[in-house]
């Protein structure tokens, strides 16, 4: 991986088509299948995964598990959901080493050192927050208003554009209407909301307004993420946990789980869940 540097602001306005373009996250290895009794050597794909170090101005902050792959949206996402950074304009560089194996970021303000003690989450392979979630947080207030069906059909479309997406990946994407307007991978669930709001930072995109969809489980730590990024409908195809489902509620998020093509279940928030006949009503209205 060459190295690479940039200054910031930097942004980069991406069409649809890119956005949702699988990435590159396999390598190919030898392996033996067994299958009918018969063991077969053969060469098969498996997932990419290394750790990485966070360094702010000049700081080591945090050591990740991910995919080794734009790790300058992760480390952007990330820094912006833990409330580090505000924007684009409070950086002033990034820097992937060389090797792959870390990202520096320099803020504007030179003076910024880590405080507080780091979280382990539950994230997979142990995931890192700096954020007190028992802190209060004021209610997301929105008018956004969906369907079942846009709910259902949207789910519908990641996971079936997941069959061509290498297996063993998480998968988080930001929608609009019916439009999956951005797709990221990681290892880790909890990378893939980091990595869809650093791309829209670099691209000058808001994340407010939009509906975030994950095929992964949805923990506190996501759901502090999604609040940071001002998205007031989250689901997933798999469970919320207990802590996400309450801070939902506090926060006025809706929260959608074990979403299929004709059910799914409200966590939080149903009041934003409406029938196909009312949207048209108050799109008239």
């Amino acid at each position: 991986m060459d190295a690479r540097s940039f200054e910031l602001p930097n942004r980069r306005q991406s069409d649809n088509e890119e956005a949702l373009k699988p990435l590159t996250l396999g390598e190919t290895i030898d392996l033996v299948r067994y299958e009918d009794q018969r063991f077969e050597p053969q060469q098969g794909a498996i997932i990419r995964e290394g750790l990485i170090r966070l360094h702010v101005n000049g700081i080591e902050l945090a050591r990740m598990m991910c995919s080794p792959v734009h790790l300058d949206r992760l480390a952007l996402g990330f820094l912006f959901n833990e409330r580090i950074i505000g924007g684009l304009d409070d950086v002033r560089k990034v820097v992937v080493c060389p090797s792959g194996a870390c990202i520096e970021i320099w803020l504007r303000d030179a003076t910024w050192v880590p405080t507080g003690k780091p979280i382990l989450t539950s994230g997979c392979g142990g995931g890192v927050t700096f954020t007190d979630i028992t802190e209060n947080a004021q209610p997301l207030r929105s008018d956004l208003r969906v369907t079942p069906g846009q709910l259902s059909k949207l789910m519908m479309t990641l996971l079936a554009d997941g069959e061509e997406r290498q297996r063993g990946l998480h998968a988080a994407a930001l929608a609009e209407g019916e439009t999956l307007l951005a797709v990221a991978e990681d290892v880790g669930r909890h990378n893939t909301i980091d990595r869809l709001c650093g791309q829209f930072l670099l691209e000058g995109t808001p994340t407010q307004e939009r509906i975030l969809l994950s095929t992964g489980r949805i923990s506190s730590e996501m759901l502090l993420k999604a609040a940071r990024m001002g998205t007031p409908v989250v689901m997933s195809r798999s469970s919320p946990t207990s802590l996400s489902a309450a801070l939902a509620r506090a926060w006025g998020i809706t929260l959608v789980g074990y979403v299929r093509r004709t059910s799914f279940k409200i966590y939080a928030g149903q009041h934003r869940i409406v029938q196909e006949k009312e949207v048209t009503i108050d799109a008239k209205s």
